[in-house]
């Protein structure tokens, strides 16, 4: 239903409901997404800071691209595809706001712990267990 909708209606009833604007330290999500990775570190908490110092690993590099392609191919008004992913340390970064993972736990993939990434700097782990 929401794939019919032209670009220009859909943004006029995104305007008409929207309740909620994301804002992380009083920055808002375009803010945020223009910000390099050091300025959002100095913006995170101590240990978030502390592991962006140390570099991101290629396994992160490659959750947050898939996390980025996913959001990209989506049709107005409809949610990206689920990521699984094995990585329950992630850190949320700003580019990953919106994408939808689901995290394996012990033996299998939940498959009812859909999480939809609403906050920055908490890991993906205390998002899948809340």
């Amino acid at each position: 239903m929401a794939s019919n909708l032209s670009v220009e209606e859909y943004e006029k009833l995104k305007k008409e409901r929207q309740f909620y604007k994301f804002q992380f330290r009083g920055l808002e999500l375009e803010a945020l997404n223009k910000l390099k990775d050091a300025e959002i570190s100095e913006l995170y908490h101590a240990r978030a800071r502390r592991r962006m110092s140390r570099g991101m690993n290629k396994k992160y590099v490659s959750l947050m691209k898939k996390v980025r392609e996913s959001k990209k191919d989506v049709k107005i008004g409809d949610k990206p595809p689920v990521i699984k992913t094995h990585l329950r340390n992630m850190l949320i970064m700003p580019e990953m706001i919106g994408g939808m993972t689901v995290s394996y736990t012990h033996l299998t993939l939940p498959t009812k712990r859909i999480v939809e990434i609403s906050v920055v700097a908490v890991s993906l782990k205390k998002k899948h267990d809340a």
